[in-house]
């Protein structure tokens, strides 16, 4: 059994292992990674040989520190990302090119039924009945979405909604407001099974699931990197950020993990800080006396209308991963806007939290 997993920003690292009365056997690590003293990577193989093949990744990376000198220097990988390789060989964990993404093109819709889409997919995925889904949004009204966590009070000025229309949901996933208005951001929804992120820790899925969006960027001529915990940064400041919300496994499913982001493309930052109450007290230390220098960085940076920067991102996923062009099902649909009606809309979920 072979398993690899490329650390982002990081190394390659490949495993050969056998299975012999649910053990592992004739383990082998190798990859283009450095490791000093090069004697460890014996020690590595010798605390993985005998391991049940049921420990998880961090069990197994205990034993790869347990059995490694305190002077051992792990670089461009950790015990870790070798956990996950193991899991790989072992089928319990997958990577990007073992899975067909369905890849749906945006579409235009009120804000609300991509937050509810957001649900039915991403437990549709959960339970296996649709594959990793990638799908961009496309919305037809202002409105802006809050965190699963947040205060609707503490996050929006009440006269400020009223004076520009701008309504309020809530989504499923955690993370800051999102200020929707059409045709001012670039936002997508990847859905993917949990074992895609099997070992890594929170802020690495982050970066993980952001990799391919960072190559994407570049292509449009934007120089971009990840910040963590969840979010993008350009040179000229921060260009996006990240949510997450984990679907446990149910009847039989795998589970799944919900990662969203939402990038500026035009955002009227000024009618953003009269909305948002949290925005600016994060501008209020920048010395700006517009915001708009922070948040209009996809349109000044690259000259290109938002149209053909989704038709980019879209070309780039399908030219690194294997992709099917999809849709949304009538029944995704119905599920979404019965979601949209008893709860997303309602006061009871908008304002669950104080």
């Amino acid at each position: 059994m072979r398993g690899e997993y490329k650390v982002p920003g990081g190394k390659l690292v490949a495993v050969d292992l056998q299975v012999q009365d649910g053990r592992l056997a004739q383990v082998h690590i190798s990859g283009d990674f450095f490791l000093e003293p090069e004697e460890a990577l014996f020690d590595i193989d010798a605390a993985l040989n005998g391991m049940p093949t049921d420990a998880g990744v961090d069990q197994l990376s205990s034993a790869i520190s347990g059995a490694v000198g305190k002077d051992t220097s792990f670089i461009g990988f950790s015990p870790e990302a070798v956990g996950i390789a193991v899991r790989r060989a072992l089928g319990k964990a997958t990577g990007w090119h073992d899975h067909t993404f369905d890849v749906i093109p945006a579409r235009t819709m009120h804000p609300a039924m991509h937050v509810a889409l957001d649900e039915v997919i991403g437990r549709e995925v959960s339970r296996g009945e649709r594959p990793p889904t990638l799908r961009f949004w496309d919305w037809d009204s202002p409105l802006v979405v809050i965190g699963s966590f947040q205060s609707v009070k503490n996050e929006i000025d009440p006269d400020g909604a009223a004076k520009h229309g701008i309504g309020v949901v809530r989504r499923v996933s955690g993370g800051g407001a999102m200020f929707m208005e059409p045709g001012n951001c670039i936002t997508y929804s990847l859905v993917v099974p949990t074992s895609l992120v099997e070992g890594l820790s929170f802020e690495r899925s982050y970066s993980f699931l952001d990799d391919w969006v960072i190559e994407a960027l570049a292509e449009v001529g934007v120089n971009a990197h990840f910040v963590p915990l969840n979010d993008i940064a350009s040179d000229q400041g921060k260009i996006g950020g990240a949510a997450q919300k984990r679907f446990a496994p149910v009847d039989g499913g795998t589970g799944a993990v919900l990662h969203h982001v939402t990038m500026s493309y035009d955002i009227d930052a000024d009618k953003m800080l009269e909305v948002l109450r949290i925005g600016r007290e994060k501008m209020s230390d920048k010395g700006h006396r517009s915001a708009n220098k922070r948040v209009d960085p996809m349109r000044s940076q690259t000259g290109m209308t938002r149209e053909a920067i989704l038709d980019s991102f879209l070309a780039t996923f399908e030219k690194r991963y294997a992709t099917t062009r999809s849709e949304y099902s009538p029944a995704e649909l119905d599920a979404a806007q019965k979601l949209v009606d008893e709860k997303f809309s309602t006061p009871e979920w908008t304002h669950r939290v104080p």
